[in-house]
C-alpha cells in the first residue's frame, strides 16, 4: 500500500486523466458533497471528485435530481472546494442549467468555476448537447459527458433502467460518444449499459471513460458517496459495490447517545470543566452578599 501523503501529490489535471488512459492506469471518481466529505477524499487519495446533481436525492431527499438548483451546486460546489486541492473538481450542472441555450449554459458553466472553485463541469446527453458542449470547450471550460442512462431523462427513459442493450441503442450511445468526444470533451462518464458495450466504447475513444454500472472494462469508475458507504438507505443499486455499512452504525451511535442522556451516565466528570474550591467559595459568597445587603 503506498504512504503517499495528500501533500505529496500532485494537482490531478485533465492532462492528468488522459495520461493514465494512455498508460493504462485506472482512474477512481467518488461524489462529495461537503467540505468533510472532500477532506476524506483528499486524504483517500481519489483522483477526481465528482460534485454530483445526485445530492438532490441523497442529501437533499428529493426522488429525482431534477428539483436540484443552480444555487444548491453552487453551494455544495464551494464546500467541497475547501476541504479538496489535490483531486480534479468536477460540478454537475444542474437540470435545465444547459438545456434551454448555449449561452446560458456558458454562464451557469462559468460560476461553477469561478464562484465555486470547480476544475470542470459535467452535462448530460448525447449528439443533441454537441452546441452546447463546443460553447463551452471554446470558452475554455473543460467538460465531462454523460451518456447512457442520464438520470435528468429519467421521465422520458421510462425510469431508472439500464440503457444500450439492443443493437440500435447501443449503436446510439457509441455514436453519441464518439460526438462528444468529437465536441471536446475530455472525459465521459458511461451509465447503466452492458459492460461489452462500455469496453467498445472505451477502446474506441481517445479519450478517458469513467464507469458506473458500465463494467471494468472502463478507464476509470465512479461511485456515490452514500451508496459505497452505506449511508443512503433508501435503495442501492445493483451496480454499487458497498464498502461500509455506516447508515446502521450511525443509527447504533445515536441511540447509545440518547440511552446515555435518559440514564444521566453521559455527560461524565472526563467531559465537564473544574471550577477551583476557592473559586466557587467565592462565588457562593458573592451570592450570599448579594442576599443579605
Amino acid at each position: 500500500m503506498s504512504t503517499q501523503t495528500a501533500s505529496d501529490r500532485r494537482k490531478v489535471t485533465v492532462r492528468t486523466l488522459q495520461q493514465r488512459k494512455e498508460q493504462g492506469q485506472p482512474i477512481t471518481m467518488v461524489t462529495a458533497y461537503d467540505y468533510s466529505q472532500a477532506t476524506v477524499m483528499e486524504t483517500a487519495g481519489v483522483d477526481v471528485i465528482l460534485v454530483g446533481d445526485s445530492l438532490g436525492m441523497v442529501v437533499l431527499g428529493y426522488d429525482s435530481t431534477l428539483p436540484v438548483t443552480m444555487a444548491d451546486m453552487l453551494h455544495h460546489c464551494k464546500a467541497v472546494a475547501r476541504g479538496a486541492h489535490t483531486p480534479l473538481l468536477v460540478g454537475d450542472m444542474p437540470f435545465m442549467s444547459y438545456q434551454a441555450d448555449p449561452a446560458e449554459a456558458l454562464r451557469n458553466a462559468a460560476r461553477l468555476l469561478a464562484e465555486a472553485g470547480m476544475d470542470a463541469v459535467k452535462l448530460e446527453g448525447g449528439a443533441t448537447v454537441v452546441p452546447t458542449i463546443r460553447r463551452l470547450v471554446d470558452a475554455g471550460i473543460p467538460v465531462m459527458g454523460h451518456v447512457g442512462l442520464t438520470p435528468q431523462s429519467v421521465h422520458a427513459l421510462g425510469g431508472y433502467l439500464s440503457q444500450g442493450r439492443s443493437a440500435a441503442t447501443a449503436r446510439r450511445i457509441l455514436d453519441d460518444a464518439q460526438a462528444l468526444e468529437d465536441a471536446g470533451c475530455f472525459a465521459i462518464v458511461l451509465e447503466a449499459i452492458p459492460a461489452r458495450l462500455a469496453e467498445y466504447v472505451s477502446g474506441r475513444l481517445t479519450i478517458p471513460t469513467i464507469g458506473i454500472g458500465a463494467g471494468a472494462g472502463c478507464d476509470g469508475q465512479v461511485l456515490v458517496f452514500h451508496d459505497m458507504l452505506g449511508l443512503f438507505d433508501r435503495f442501492t443499486p445493483k451496480f454499487v459495490k458497498q464498502y461500509a455499512q455506516l447508515h446502521g452504525q450511525m443509527v447504533d451511535a445515536i441511540r447509545a447517545y440518547v440511552a446515555d442522556v435518559q440514564a444521566r451516565t453521559f455527560p461524565g466528570e472526563e467531559h465537564t470543566y473544574a471550577i477551583k474550591d476557592g473559586e466557587w467559595e467565592a462565588f457562593m459568597a458573592g451570592l450570599s452578599n448579594l442576599s443579605n445587603p
